[in-house]
């Protein structure tokens, strides 16, 4: 493994910027949600960053460590926990939020999120560069304009969808507006498809990856025949039986096919993330849990749950896999070809190396 490249003196610094991305004005309160993994040096960098903006801030430690394969991550039942992360105007939460309970009861009350699951030099690599915000909000918007998407690829992936009975999802690294919940060093959209409406076939291929629950890169190709909203069958070698494997072992009878629905799908659009991030740091999840998903150009396909957007699926199934060199259209018109953003406004310049 390489190691880390960000000078430890600069993480207060990084820290202060996040803030002020998120919009931190003096008086304001940030809880930092944290478990028994929490780096220290997260927290002593985020107390002194706060400070310095004249912040009040405070650390909940709970009692468990992130389980990076499984979808949801709720916090414990302890007296005054959720009444503390309700009263917050930002949370800094050290394990992710997706699809938890507490942090939609959270920013129903008005709390701001921000995840921070990623290694040091991560944080400072892919915090939020200029005119990604904008960009991720346009491609929001454009996806969100569009009834009908249809994805390609070389490789044999032809599935069509229609959309409009789910909001887009738009991340782009900070929150800064009441209620919103973003991760630090994202950059994406995300969206569920009308359910049952998703046909066609994806094919994985090898150079594609496994971000959950595995994390590696795919080596044998996978073929998927998809059927009104569910995968009806998986084609392939070891990595066909890693894909059946996992959702099998997460029905909660013979006959759930909540696993094997298509969950959410979007791109990434982060001009400082990078695709080779895997074979450089290997298959750690603090180099890879933002990385991986938000590449310029990867298409992130998804399958399981959808409860998070007002869907009624809650499975454990998920499976992200981020995919290479393909290509979207948006009502018949290309924004993503062949992995390259045809939208001019979609492309954002990197800040950073």
């Amino acid at each position: 493994m390489r190691p880390q490249l960000l000078n430890p003196a600069s993480l207060t610094s990084v820290f202060r910027k996040e803030l002020q991305l998120c919009a931190v004005k003096p008086g304001e309160t940030i809880v930092l949600l944290s478990n028994l993994n929490t780096p220290r040096e997260y927290i002593q960098a985020a107390m002194a960053a706060a400070e310095e903006l004249s912040a009040e801030i405070y650390e909940l430690g709970i009692s468990r460590v992130p389980d990076f394969s499984r979808v949801r991550r709720e916090v414990n039942q302890a007296k005054g926990l959720m009444e503390a992360l309700k009263s917050a105007d930002l949370i800094l939460t050290f394990q992710p939020p997706n699809f938890a309970k507490w942090q939609k009861e959270a920013r129903d009350a008005g709390a701001r999120i921000v995840s921070v699951i990623v290694a040091p030099d991560e944080l400072a690599r892919l915090q939020s560069p200029p005119g990604l915000k904008e960009a991720v909000l346009h491609a929001a918007d454009r996806w969100g304009s569009a009834r009908e998407v249809r994805l390609l690829s070389d490789a044999g992936t032809d599935l069509t969808w229609t959309r409009g009975e789910f909001k887009v999802k738009s991340q782009y690294g900070f929150a800064e507006s009441k209620g919103r919940v973003d991760q630090w060093g994202a950059g994406h959209i995300t969206n569920y498809p009308d359910e049952g409406s998703a046909n066609g076939t994806v094919v994985l291929k090898p150079g594609d990856f496994w971000i959950l629950p595995y994390i590696r890169m795919i080596e044998s190709e996978v073929r998927l025949e998809v059927r009104d909203g569910f995968i009806r069958k998986v084609e392939g070698g070891v990595d066909a039986k890693a894909f059946t494997y996992w959702l099998d072992r997460n029905k909660l009878s013979d006959d759930d096919m909540d696993p094997y629905a298509v969950s959410h799908l979007g791109f990434g659009l982060h001009p400082q993330a990078h695709w080779d991030q895997i074979l450089l740091y290997g298959n750690s999840p603090e180099y890879m849990n933002s990385s991986a998903r938000v590449f310029s150009g990867n298409f992130l396909f998804s399958t399981g749950p959808n409860n998070d957007m007002g869907g009624k699926r809650d499975t454990k199934g998920h499976i992200d896999t981020p995919m290479c060199d393909c290509t979207v259209l948006l009502d018949n018109e290309v924004v993503l070809e062949r992995g390259k953003f045809v939208d001019p406004k979609m492309i954002v310049a990197p800040a950073w190396g």
